[in-house]
């Protein structure tokens, strides 16, 4: 897939262009399933077509809302690395401001004819594009009619659980329900941040911790104590280390600011730094063990810590035999 991120009105691809547009926060099941949609279509009515995705940054709520709280699944980078693998052309992250936000239905849907040679547009029954959201399912499909694209509406994708909608994910992971998160995400829940140096009250009770900062946007889960898997910067895409996640403020210990602490089951390994201040970690979220809590000493906290990871290595080894022996490994 090739990426580009430039305004819409400094590019021209040759077309004809399937495309659907959005923000994809999460590329969740619902989202995987339209880009599916738009693959098979596009090779079995238009062979020579291309296929491309339209998204945003920053989030149009940043530009539009400012005054709201932003709560993102994904980044824009993790957004177009998820989607990569779905084999679309094109993958055009637009940046968005009041300038572009302006722009009428029409104006924006000549503009994608112009630019892109918009054949095919595919966006859920809810889309609504343009000034004001006012151009809907209606008007585009009128428009497309005057300006010589088609338009598909896809419905949304159901789970055994109910549709799949970015916004269920989001009050799922606020109540720390990761396991429900997962399911409509086709994957676990991460958070990827820098490591930043703490107050090492881990290491000096026996169970240090990388403490976590993700980008302010990011949605954090519920504060709790979760069982993860945890990816050290150059490996990110395979051999995940077994881990424990306490989101909190650390009551025990009378903190005061929130936290992502995550320490690693058997780190380091021989042969390794133990030093990952300054670089990235990413927290992939497999289950919820517990609230956060205060406990009346510290030997009790470290007692409940022993006792989550003794938890957190089961699961994660009875997860790692499973998936074995569904890969024949």
């Amino acid at each position: 897939m090739r990426i580009w991120r430039s305004d819409l009105r400094s590019l021209r691809f040759p077309g004809p262009t399937f495309l659907t547009i959005g923000n994809f926060d999460g590329v969740h099941l619902g989202h995987q399933s339209l880009l599916r949609t738009l693959q098979t279509e596009a090779a079995s009515h238009a062979p020579t077509a291309k296929t491309a995705l339209l998204t945003f940054d920053p989030h149009p709520i940043a530009v539009l809302r400012p005054d709201l709280t932003l709560c993102l699944l994904t980044t824009p980078h993790e957004r177009l690395h998820l989607i990569e693998p779905f084999g679309l052309d094109l993958g055009i992250m637009q940046p968005f401001d009041m300038d572009f936000a302006s722009l009428t239905p029409e104006q924006f849907m000549a503009l994608l004819v112009e630019r892109l040679g918009l054949a095919r547009l595919f966006v859920g029954p809810d889309f609504a594009l343009g000034r004001g959201r006012s151009g809907n399912v209606d008007l585009l499909r009128e428009l497309g009619i005057r300006l010589g694209y088609e338009l598909s509406v896809i419905e949304p994708f159901a789970s055994e659980n109910g549709e799949v909608h970015s916004h269920l994910i989001r009050q799922s992971l606020l109540a720390g329900a990761v396991q429900d998160a997962a399911q409509m995400l086709g994957r676990p829940y991460q958070i990827a941040g820098i490591v930043e140096e703490g107050e090492r009250r881990g290491r000096q009770i026996g169970v240090p911790t990388a403490n976590i900062r993700p980008i302010p946007q990011k949605l954090v889960p519920a504060d709790g104590v979760y069982v993860t898997w945890a990816y050290l910067p150059d490996n990110c895409s395979s051999h995940p280390r077994a881990s424990v996640t306490n989101i909190g403020v650390r009551p025990t210990v009378d903190g005061r600011r929130r936290r992502i602490e995550t320490h690693l089951l058997d780190y380091p390994a021989a042969g390794e730094s133990d030093s990952l201040y300054g670089k990235e970690l990413t927290i992939s979220f497999v289950s919820r063990l517990r609230d956060e809590q205060r406990f009346d000493s510290l030997e009790e906290l470290v007692a409940q810590i022993q006792m989550d990871i003794s938890v957190a290595r089961r699961t994660l080894t009875e997860m790692s035999a499973v998936s074995d022996s569904i890969t024949g490994n």
